[in-house]
Parts: C-alpha cells; sequence; structure tokens
C-alpha cells in the first residue's frame, strides 16, 4: 500500500485548504481512512476519520465544524477539506489507512501511512 498526501501550504488565519490522500496498490473501498497531524514538539493526533463505505465520519473536538472528511472510491482518494484555518492547526498532516476494525483514533491501529504534507496558518 502506498499513499501519498498532497494539498499543504501556507495559508492565513481563517483560510482554506483541501488534503488529498491518494492511494495505490490497495483496494480502497475495503480500508478506512484517517487524518493525523503532529506539530513540532508534540504527539501525533487524530484529525477525522471516514469508514471504508464513506457512511461514517467522525473528527476531533478541535476540528469538528470547520474540518470536513470525505472519499471516492472511484479515485482511490481521500480528501480533508479545512476550511476556517486557524494557527493552531499548523502541523505536519498525515493519512493513513487501516483494515482492521477498533477505535478509529488510535494511530497504532492504522497500518499504512502517508508521508505527510505541511499546513501552515499565519496569524
Amino acid at each position: 500500500v502506498q499513499l501519498q498526501a498532497s494539498g499543504g501550504g501556507l495559508v492565513q488565519a481563517g483560510g482554506s485548504l483541501r488534503l488529498s490522500c491518494a492511494a495505490s496498490r490497495v483496494t480502497f473501498s475495503n480500508v478506512d481512512m484517517g487524518w493525523f497531524r503532529q506539530a513540532p514538539g508534540k504527539e501525533r493526533e487524530f484529525v477525522a476519520y471516514i469508514s471504508r463505505s464513506g457512511s461514517s465520519t467522525y473528527y476531533a473536538d478541535s476540528v469538528k465544524g470547520r474540518f470536513t472528511i470525505s472519499r471516492d472510491n472511484a479515485k482511490n482518494t481521500a480528501y480533508l477539506q479545512m476550511n476556517s484555518l486557524k494557527p493552531e492547526d499548523t502541523a505536519s498532516y498525515y493519512c493513513a489507512s487501516r483494515s482492521r476494525r477498533g477505535s478509529f483514533s488510535y494511530a497504532t491501529l492504522y497500518d499504512y501511512w502517508g508521508q505527510g504534507t505541511q499546513v501552515t496558518v499565519s496569524s
């Protein structure tokens, strides 16, 4: 499985970005997808999750109402639409896939990870 994250960049507070995660060498409709982020000096934290069918989504409280996770199984791609960005959203964002069940926010339950894409929000 290969995951390629893209779409990061520098944006002013209040702005928007859309991250993409392109998957290959996997039957995409058989895996759940998650987005995590890690800021310098901090632990990696859960951001959002979407089930393999796209019917279930969950978000960290810190991004609820501002971020939207989605997927297009025909394109083998997951997305993270980020609106109303805040300086505290600055981090490297990682997409991850998993075929196992269990708590969607546990990074250890994800099998494969993308390389990360940097999001920087200026105040």
